[in-house]
């Protein structure tokens, strides 16, 4: 039986940021991994997927301006394309992230770890082997999500694509129908697209990235149309068959037509990895989501050693958010294992027990991008809040023109009116992921409207589109 101050379930970014964060406050640490160090981000989401996405975007935005455009009419080389991909997703091997991990200091076991009563973890490894593990201070779970397929009759045996697949084929299929209109659908269908796929996109709602601001899934169907894709909304899926391996999956729609296509990829949210993680054994049902304080703790569990961070806990779904609840909940940990308490400062402190929620940024790599950060104006009003929401056209910002000849986008800044605060800013448009993270600063910091003023933009750049939603607001 081996003892350690922390056992982490699971290597992905989550876990990987926990497990130095304990490290660097002189815990010792099991980081337990089943499948690749790094997690889906780094081998089948983030990386390949930007991967996959800049060369289209890159070739998009010569062909905008004026003088680069007529030396930019060739064709994408799909094969370059999947290659750079490749390098990206470190070729699928982990030895790289592995020899990072064991720098910190702690201790990498390849298996699969499931919790065995309270402060044990029972890891059994890929040649038969079976080790216990104890934990002195905590267990956590930061084994992310996998894809939620939907049991739309004929799934289990058309052998669709996840997101798995859409970030890792080698080939590139000569018709893909996507299903699912969030960012994960947006993205592959742009991505493929732009490789010579005949890419159909099929939405049950009546517009994309519904969690956005209305206006920005408006863009965005736009741009993907623009580069060729079939956008079909307010269509679902009743069925689907694929006669055999190798064969055209037929898709039979709910308005009685048919849709064939080589592949077919499923884009429609994500489930939690806790059904095999053994924590019925300390009174949790498994393969559900993971409730959690702030300082990303388990409550209701005796002892209170077990934590769930990231993608596992619900809070947001989403790379960046999950390194920042580790980076808490490595100083809660810390903390608690001295004594004292998960809100003292530290080298990782200051802001521990604070996972917040309402400044989470995002960006969607379609073409347009699509950028926001905090609550959509009908978000914000859900909650009681008196506010009003400020718009630009980002064209009519002259660092906009310059960047793209026709450059289309739109801005919106959402005003808490009683506390004269941004609750939340909104960017669609070429290139706007560069600005959000000036709102996030904006938002997460409450800075006063007035104080805005003084943050002055460089001329001439598309940051220029806040001094425009100042003007905009003062009226």
């Amino acid at each position: 039986m081996d003892s350690f101050d922390v056992i982490v379930l699971g290597a992905g970014p989550v876990g990987e940021v926990l497990a130095d964060r304990v490290r660097a406050a002189g815990l010792s640490v099991a980081l337990v991994e089943s499948e690749l160090a790094g997690g889906e981000c780094s081998y089948w989401a983030c990386m390949p997927s930007k991967a996959l996405l800049r060369p289209p975007v890159a070739l998009s935005g010569a062909r905008a301006v004026a003088g680069a455009r007529e030396a930019a009419g060739g064709r994408l080389d799909p094969a370059a394309v999947l290659d750079r991909r490749d390098s990206f997703a470190s070729h699928w091997d982990d030895e790289g992230q592995v020899r990072w991990i064991d720098s910190t200091g702690a201790e990498f076991l390849r298996g699969h770890g499931r919790v065995d009563g309270p402060r044990q973890v029972t890891v059994e490894t890929p040649e038969g082997g079976r080790r216990v593990l104890t934990a002195r201070h905590a267990v956590a779970v930061c084994t992310g999500t996998r894809a939620k397929v939907p049991g739309i009759p004929g799934t289990d045996t058309a052998s669709p694509w996840t997101n798995r697949e859409g970030t890792a084929a080698r080939e590139v299929p000569g018709r893909l129908a996507v299903v699912g209109g969030g960012p994960v659908g947006v993205e592959l269908a742009y991505a493929w697209q732009s490789l010579g796929s005949a890419v159909t996109l099929l939405v049950r709602d009546e517009g994309l990235l519904s969690r956005m601001e209305p206006f920005v899934g408006a863009y965005v169907a736009d741009g993907l149309r623009e580069a060729g894709v079939d956008l079909r909304l307010s269509t679902g899926v009743t069925s689907v068959h694929r006669p055999a391996p190798g064969e055209p999956v037929v898709l039979r729609l709910d308005d009685g037509s048919e849709l064939s296509a080589d592949e077919l990829l499923f884009a429609t949210g994500r489930e939690p990895r806790t059904d095999d993680l053994g924590l019925d054994t300390v009174g949790l049902t498994p393969g559900d989501w993971l409730d959690v304080d702030d300082s990303c703790r388990v409550p209701g569990v005796t002892g209170g050693w077990l934590y769930a961070v990231g993608d596992v806990n619900h809070r947001s779904l989403l790379t960046h958010q999950g390194k920042y609840q580790a980076r808490i909940a490595g100083a809660a940990i810390a903390a608690r294992a001295r004594g004292g308490s998960p809100l003292e400062t530290g080298r990782w402190g200051a802001h521990a027990a604070t996972a917040d929620s309402a400044a989470v940024p995002q960006v969607v790599f379609s073409h347009p991008e699509a950028a926001a950060v905090g609550l959509t104006a009908a978000q914000a009003e859900e909650r009681g809040l008196r506010v009003r929401a400020v718009d630009h056209a980002i064209g009519q910002v002259a660092g906009a023109a310059l960047y793209a000849d026709g450059y289309r986008g739109q801005a919106r800044m959402v005003v808490d009116e009683d506390r004269q605060v941004l609750v939340g800013v909104t960017f669609v448009g070429p290139g706007v992921s560069e600005l959000l993270h000036a709102a996030t600063v904006a938002v997460a910091g409450e800075v006063p409207v007035e104080r805005l003023w003084h943050a002055v933009p460089a001329f001439p750049t598309m940051s220029e589109v806040w001094l425009r939603l100042l003007e905009e607001y003062r009226g």
